[in-house]
């Protein structure tokens, strides 16, 4: 079985990293199989964050009876020590533990530090003091903000965005993470989903013996996809290599991840739905895609008033108001049948 090393935390996990989002979707009895199921397959780190509506207690109902046998990660986005605190003490009775084994801020908007003003790195530490925390990390979706936390030494892990359509920007931190020692935690290695051979993301992610995935599950088949990568991992083979050529060739550079960083939209556009339809409608069951509900989504785009909200938050530099005319254009056309799918 193939092990990652959080770079100095020493924690020792399977490659393979159960990411707890999209637990908050199914039922607490469901999502209690389903994570058992996953600890009793080799999984053994599980990443949840206080945002997550229910995803820790799920995880608490899970795992409170076994808590040393795993790893758990969460985050917090405080920006001021007094919700630090409130966020910590919540998430941890939801776990129904006295610990974490990484705390992370959640993608905050700025580097926090000591002397900042904000409080929030001394908060860390005193939570470390306390035996609450047994990490600090760190997630975020800006290149600024990544890099300003690897070159400040004071975070252990970091979590990004990373799969095989990265540029050469991500490889750049995945890189710098490594020669500075730091876990790197890759979320969104199926890139919200718009990536659909699981073999093949893993095959990428797997050449980089210091990366962690962390795999959004919601379903046993998926999981049971991940769990039969721990005994037969996938190598980078001249098949996978074509899967990833021809994904980079249709998807390029302009395209919405799902992050959802730019919600809520002022006239209640789905944006993270909406500006990534026409990848959505030709890479997974066209009809879920056609239904009066998601064309109800789409008509909102209508709506839109061009205040540039959502594309002054995009992480990734996108012309948010344009890629929604755009995948509308497309859906519209599709419907009416001027466009073929």
């Amino acid at each position: 079985m193939t092990h990652v090393t959080l770079g100095s935390t020493g924690i020792v996990v399977n490659k393979n990293g159960f990411g707890a989002l999209p637990i908050q979707r199914i039922s607490k009895e469901a999502a209690v199989v389903l994570l058992r199921r996953a600890y009793e397959g080799g999984m053994n780190f599980f990443d949840t964050a206080r945002f997550y509506t229910d995803s820790e207690k799920k995880l608490g109902e899970a795992f409170g009876d076994m808590r040393d046998e795993i790893y758990l990660a969460t985050k917090t986005m405080a920006l001021t020590a007094e919700d630090f605190w409130d966020h910590l003490e919540t998430s941890l009775k939801a776990l129904k533990t006295d610990h974490v084994d990484l705390y992370q801020f959640h993608n905050p908007p700025f580097c926090p530090k000591p002397g900042d003003g904000s409080g929030l790195y001394e908060a860390m530490l005193e939570a470390k003091a306390q035996g609450k925390i047994r990490h600090i990390g760190i997630t975020n979706h800006r290149l600024g903000v990544a890099h300003e936390a690897i070159d400040s030494g004071l975070y252990e892990t970091l979590q990004f965005p990373f799969c095989y359509l990265a540029t050469e920007h991500e490889l750049e931190l995945v890189e710098k993470c490594k020669k500075a020692n730091m876990g790197f935690i890759a979320m969104k290695g199926l890139s919200g989903g718009l990536l659909t051979n699981s073999a093949a993301a893993y095959a990428f992610l797997a050449q980089f013996d210091h990366v962690l995935p962390i795999w959004g599950i919601q379903r046993e088949n998926e999981l049971d996809e991940f769990l039969s990568y721990i005994d037969n991992p996938p190598t980078m083979t001249e098949e996978i290599q074509a899967v990833i050529a021809r994904d980079k060739e249709e998807l390029g550079a302009d395209f919405c991840r799902a992050c959802g960083y730019c919600m809520p939209c002022p006239v209640g556009i789905e944006i993270n739905t909406c500006a990534r339809m026409s990848q959505l409608i030709r890479r997974s069951p066209s009809e879920l895609q056609l239904t009066p509900e998601v064309q109800a989504k789409m008509k909102k785009v209508e709506e839109c008033k061009h205040c540039n909200a959502c594309k002054k938050k995009c992480p990734f530099g996108l012309d948010t108001p344009a890629l929604l005319e755009k995948n509308y254009e497309d859906y519209k056309g599709i419907l009416d049948g001027r466009v073929k799918l």
